[in-house]
């Protein structure tokens, strides 16, 4: 296949067939552009603002992402797509390019806090990041209802495989959002509302929702490293979610934990932040059940060896879901949530 270059402008959604671009937006340190992998697919059933959207590396040391999208390019046969499919498996070349969950060679933000207003089109939010969160809004929002955005840990945090949506006074899209979410296979599946739209902590998948999308957020490894598990969760729930909406042929089975019901339905019930610099140790591991009260974890100063660690408690009977991935953590750093379970 040959990637054409081309302008956000130039990019052809509509047309039936296959193209793959890179989509170009202008650096501001040297002459010539950031180049976004992009492909769409338009099968002869497709509608118009109808489709689905798959990215990979929203931050730059997320690598499941990037590596099931790449395996999706070749598996989705031209011939079998009917409606639409956009597959992004670099969103945020920038970050990706030095492999950091930050633009760090560039402006230093993240693209998944970058989703406010004035993003992209205001002086002030000019950069790489922002303008990569400007181009999804302006060249994808108005042809998908479908997102999902494929997210890992990184070198931030460690995860209990999950798939999360958000919640709405709509029952019906609720559970057909849940249903969409348990089709990965995972064993954990969050959901929870949104937050406000334009608030300070941006994110895709917040956006992709106040947009009326029906979006699904993941957390499918950490360590910046490719997780098994996570890059076969990530394939089964894309090619679910556009086999179940009608944009693709065939025929799909449940695997892992969705196969044998063993699936978990939280919501995030606690979580607890570093009172202050240390080194991290957990007692449980993430997807274990806890009490309410439990010591899960202490932090360690080793400066003060003769006192007693910090006792990292669980606030909430659940699940572990999430802990600090290295033994360094920062004050304030999250290193420990704890999910309720709903069902």
């Amino acid at each position: 296949m040959t990637r054409q270059i081309v302008g956000p402008e130039q990019l052809d959604m509509e047309s039936p067939g296959r193209r793959d671009y890179w989509v170009a937006l202008g650096h501001t340190s040297v002459w010539g552009s950031h180049l976004i992998p992009l492909t769409v697919i338009v099968g002869p059933q497709a509608n118009p603002g109808e489709g689905l959207v798959a990215f990979g590396a929203n931050h730059g040391n997320e690598y499941e992402g990037p590596v099931a999208i790449k395996h999706l390019l070749r598996q989705i046969r031209i011939e079998e797509v009917l409606g639409r499919i956009v597959l992004v498996p670099v969103l945020n070349v920038a970050a990706f390019r030095v492999g950091a969950r930050e633009s760090t060679g560039d402006d230093g933000f993240n693209l998944n806090r970058v989703f406010v207003e004035g993003a992209g089109t205001t002086p002030a939010m000019a950069g790489i990041t922002h303008r990569i969160a400007a181009f999804v809004r302006q060249s994808i929002w108005p042809h998908v209802h479908i997102v999902i955005d494929l997210h890992s840990g990184g070198e931030v945090a460690r995860f209990a495989h999950w798939v999360g949506f958000f919640t709405c006074a709509a029952s019906e899209l609720n559970q057909r959002r849940e249903q969409m979410a348990r089709w990965f296979g995972v064993p954990v599946v969050t959901a929870g509302p949104n937050g406000p739209p334009g608030g300070i902590l941006g994110g895709l998948h917040g956006d992709a929702d106040h947009h009326g999308k029906y979006a699904i957020g993941t957390e499918l490894g950490h360590g910046s490293s490719v997780d098994v598990r996570g890059v076969r969760y990530a394939r089964q729930g894309v090619l679910a979610a556009a086999i179940h909406h009608g944009l693709l042929k065939g025929k799909i089975e449940p695997i892992a934990h969705h196969a044998d019901g063993t699936q978990r339905l939280v919501r995030i019930g606690a979580s607890v932040a570093a009172p202050y610099p240390g080194h991290y140790e957990p007692l449980v591991d993430c997807g274990e059940r806890v009490v309410r009260g439990q010591t899960v974890g202490l932090l360690h100063d080793f400066y003060r060896l003769d006192e007693d660690p910090f006792e990292v408690v669980a606030a909430v009977a659940g699940i572990v879901v999430s802990q600090a991935w290295g033994a360094r953590v920062a004050q304030g750093q999250m290193i420990m949530m704890v999910a309720e379970e709903i069902g």
